[in-house]
């Protein structure tokens, strides 16, 4: 029997883990077309089908997973050593793609980057910043950026950065017209600004002192769907308005707003970079967390 090569193995398993021949084409640089008859010589060589297809998904048959639960492991390694081999002789290049949320990605990931390409100019960072939840694997992230809460248990999470707080603002105007709250109830019966996220959700307003929690959901006359608009809508009066500390500071210290309720919001920890594997890392992501290991401790 003629064994299949390791770029064809190699190229199953890509298929397998993306759950499209398209992807896994892309990946390898190839077309699609060749990707398919390259998997289907390899069931020739081996004698047995190891994908099922339909138009809508590809998936292992039992055999196929069978196949491949004894031979990742192998692939895995021999990649890794050739990738070590590689690097050893050239510097880290290539494109790292990361998902994040907006605040994370302006507040905590933005100002990393700078440093981190002083580094290793030879790679390409692209972010996409967006509210709703990626699936990373299946949507050609090597990474995601999330708050603790939203980590999957599957996932790999190196800290991105330290604390991060909430504030809620409001102009000196709309202050001296209504008034400032003294507690966060009281913002019920005050103009707030809301925000709405891609997926629908308005989230509640949540507050914390000396062990007491306490949420509600404000009303007002406007609603965002991004903090830029939030904060301008605030500037001009036209409610109170929740929002990342780090977004808010330069009107607070221009003094276009002013915080209020300061002893209800605590820091909170700040983002995580997650990915799902710790072996088989594309070198510019192994370069990015080692990294941010080193700056983290420092």
């Amino acid at each position: 029997m003629i064994r299949p090569s390791l770029e064809d193995l190699s190229l199953l398993a890509a298929v397998s883990r993306h759950g499209s021949f398209r992807r896994a084409a892309r990946d390898a640089g190839i077309s699609p077309s060749s990707a398919t008859e390259r998997i289907r010589s390899v069931e020739d060589r081996v004698g047995v089908r190891l994908l099922n297809r339909t138009t809508r998904s590809v998936s292992l048959t039992e055999a196929g997973a069978a196949l491949l639960a004894r031979l990742a492991p192998a692939l895995e390694e021999i990649t890794a050593a050739l990738e070590a081999a590689g690097e050893a002789g050239s510097a880290v290049s290539g494109t790292l793609r990361i998902n994040a949320p907006p605040p994370a990605a302006q507040l905590v990931l933005a100002p990393l980057l700078a440093p981190f390409l002083a580094r290793h100019p030879r790679v390409v960072v692209e972010i996409r910043s967006e509210s709703g939840f990626a699936d990373i694997v299946r949507e050609g992230f090597d990474a995601g950026v999330r708050y603790g809460e939203s980590l999957a248990q599957d996932m790999i999470a190196v800290r991105l950065g330290g604390p991060q707080r909430y504030v809620v603002v409001a102009s000196p105007g709309l202050i001296a017209r209504v008034g400032a709250p003294t507690e966060p109830r009281a913002l019920l019966g005050l103009p707030c600004i809301r925000t709405r996220f891609s997926s629908g959700t308005m989230l509640p307003w949540e507050f914390e002192r000396e062990g007491e929690v306490l949420t509600i959901r404000p009303e007002g006359p406007v609603i965002v769907g991004d903090g830029q608009t939030g904060l301008i809508a605030a500037m001009d009066g036209l409610g109170f308005y929740a929002t990342f500390e780090g977004w808010a500071r330069p009107a607070i210290e221009a003094g276009r707003l002013v915080p209020v309720l300061d002893d209800w919001l605590p820091p909170f920890e700040g983002p995580f970079l997650y990915y799902p594997s710790r072996r088989h890392m594309p070198a510019p992501l192994r370069a990015f967390v080692d990294f941010l290991k080193e700056t983290v401790r420092a």
